[in-house]
């Protein structure tokens, strides 16, 4: 698309959620969007002839979501892992299965996960690509992303090969230098990459790859049973932390980390869902708070979970307060007043999610801001009304099928709860074909054992009251 086929667009009469310091909510109001920017914010605007006029009213404006940590390439598989541990993804996708996906099927994956991102809101994913086995798996990533008109960032990895042999190889830097000098507002950089904690620090020669090429770091750190404080410990003591830094999950870490990651100015995309299901950890919002550390929301990888950042929001939420509650009975205590607000989750969502990237232009409602908004709005829900918490409702009540409109980059790309310009019929047949191409590849023995794997002997704790007892003590109350 070219800068010249934007058509002015106001979004009338909506309550704002500018997500700023003062968490400001504006009750009927206009958001007016003229190129790629916000032009204006406020009651009753006057527009310029020919904008298009979207109904917000009874509806909430707020800034495009933002995904810090989404492994794109394994959509194609939603929901096959939803009964793993952590131990049976990294068997999956680390040991067996992985290494069979082509380049197609990076391809597949990507294009649905960056559709069902801008169904549900969210304006900007960083693609955590660790299954980028040669650049032509990355071809086919980045051709994926720009073929949906989302904002991206693509997370280069290679789960198949050491972070110090794939950023050092020719091809690598190649391709990496193109995609940097490209200097693409939608779609920009990263490398993603774990630090094991070895003495020897070999990760060392892909964060210095990194330095070089200018482009930011993002890691697996405090993940239970494989990434620790060590990890840590050697990037920070070599010098390679800095604000730039996203450390994915940060679960299990100790206070010196978090002290670590806190004076490097480096942020955390937590992941709640992923924490509290897979076993990285207990999701860490109540020690990031502590240490002061900031936060942004991702949901992971649809191989288990949702794609969308409501169920993020709600459950960080969730488990952000059942820490302090349990915390506070422990102690024999009670919790008058929840550390944790709807509007805080809100804003990791948005601006924490932009901060993390370094985007100060985006995840907000404001003047001279990019064009990245969201309208929820569902006049046929009972649950669309009353609006009387907006954050709350953002937090608690909506979902993906509540997100009305969207635009990206001043583009409107979602409209009336349809996407534009999104061909789901050409996606749905390729993510067929990666289907039908691993179903084959592994055998239908296979396939099934990998979907349902053992459920463990389950003992069941002897019952000292029984039903005949309890009868026969009623009968004789009665009696």
């Amino acid at each position: 698309m070219s800068d010249d086929d934007r058509t002015p667009v106001v979004l009338r009469g909506g309550t704002v959620l500018a997500v700023d310091d003062a968490h400001r909510v504006l009750p009927g109001t206009d958001v007016l969007v003229v190129g790629d920017r916000i032009e204006a914010v406020g009651p009753a605007l006057e527009v310029p002839a020919g904008t298009r006029e979207i109904d917000a009213r009874n509806g909430i404006v707020m800034p495009g979501m933002v995904d810090t940590h989404r492994h794109m390439w394994q959509t194609a598989m939603r929901g096959y892992g939803a009964d793993w541990t952590l131990t049976q993804y990294f068997v999956w996708y680390y040991l067996e299965s992985g290494r069979h996906f082509r380049p197609q099927d990076v391809r597949a994956g990507n294009r649905l996960a960056a559709a069902e991102a801008l169904d549900a809101g969210v304006t900007t994913v960083v693609d955590w690509s660790h299954g980028l086995q040669s650049t032509e798996h990355a071809e086919a990533a980045v051709d994926a992303l720009r073929s949906v008109p989302g904002r991206h960032v693509l997370a280069y990895g290679n789960i198949q090969q050491a972070p110090w042999e794939w950023s050092t190889s020719a091809d690598f830097q190649a391709f990496a230098r193109r995609l940097v000098d490209a200097r693409d507002d939608l779609l920009a950089f990263q490398m993603a990459f774990d630090v094991t904690g070895d003495p020897a620090f070999p990760e060392k020669a892909a964060y210095e790859v990194a330095r070089e090429l200018g482009v930011p770091v993002t890691t697996h750190a405090g993940v239970w049973g494989a990434t620790n404080d060590d990890g840590i410990r050697l990037a920070h003591d070599a010098g390679f932390l800095d604000p730039s830094h996203v450390f994915v999950h940060a679960a299990t870490l100790s206070s010196d980390s978090y002290h670590r990651i806190a004076a490097t100015g480096g942020s955390v995309s937590v992941s709640t869902e992923s924490e509290q299901s897979a076993g990285q950890g207990y999701p860490p919002t109540w020690a990031l708070r502590a240490h002061g550390i900031p936060v942004s929301l991702s949901m992971d990888t649809s191989v288990w979970w949702s794609g969308d950042l409501f169920s993020a929001m709600r459950s960080t939420l969730g488990a952000d307060r059942s820490r302090e509650h349990m915390d506070a009975h422990a102690k024999g205590e009670t919790v008058t007043n929840a550390a944790l607000r709807a509007e805080q989750v809100v804003d990791w969502a948005t601006r924490g999610g932009a901060r993390a990237l370094g985007r100060t232009d985006l995840g907000s409602v404001a003047v001279g801001q990019k064009a990245d908004l969201v309208l929820i709005k569902n006049d046929d829900s009972p649950v669309s009304f009353p609006l009387l918490h907006p954050h709350g409702h953002v937090a608690f009540q909506a979902q993906r099928g509540d997100v009305h409109t969207v635009l990206v980059d001043g583009r409107v790309v979602k409209s009336e709860h349809k996407l534009v310009g999104v061909d789901l019929a050409a996606i749905r047949h390729e993510v067929d074909d990666t289907v039908s191409h691993l179903r084959s590849t592994l055998g239908a023995e296979a396939w099934a054992a990998g979907m349902h794997p053992a459920v463990p002997e389950a003992a069941v704790l002897d019952n000292p009251y029984t039903y005949t007892d309890y009868a026969s003590g009623t009968t004789h109350g009665q009696g």
